[in-house]
């Protein structure tokens, strides 16, 4: 939907891919520990759904690549 809000050449749909584990393991201001003891409703991916885009322009595996390596995927992608 937001696609169609904008021209062809003016909308990048970026998948930032990462686990819930790993989004948990690197929470540093402790929403997902709060949300793991229930102190947050409708967290996504925990008591709210999530559903990954089907086709995204960009697919950044960031588990299991660096913030780096990332960029310059991006970057790339961009150009």
């Amino acid at each position: 939907m937001a696609r169609s809000l904008f021209e062809p050449d003016e909308f990048v749909e970026v998948f930032v891919d990462v686990p819930f584990d790993e989004c948990s393991r690197r929470d540093v201001k402790g929403l997902y520990a709060k949300a793991l003891r229930g102190e947050l409703k409708n967290f996504t991916g925990l008591d709210s759904p999530y559903e990954a885009p089907t086709s995204p322009d960009v697919h950044l595996l960031a588990a299991q690549k660096t913030m780096d390596e990332c960029v310059e995927q991006l970057l790339q992608a961009l150009r």
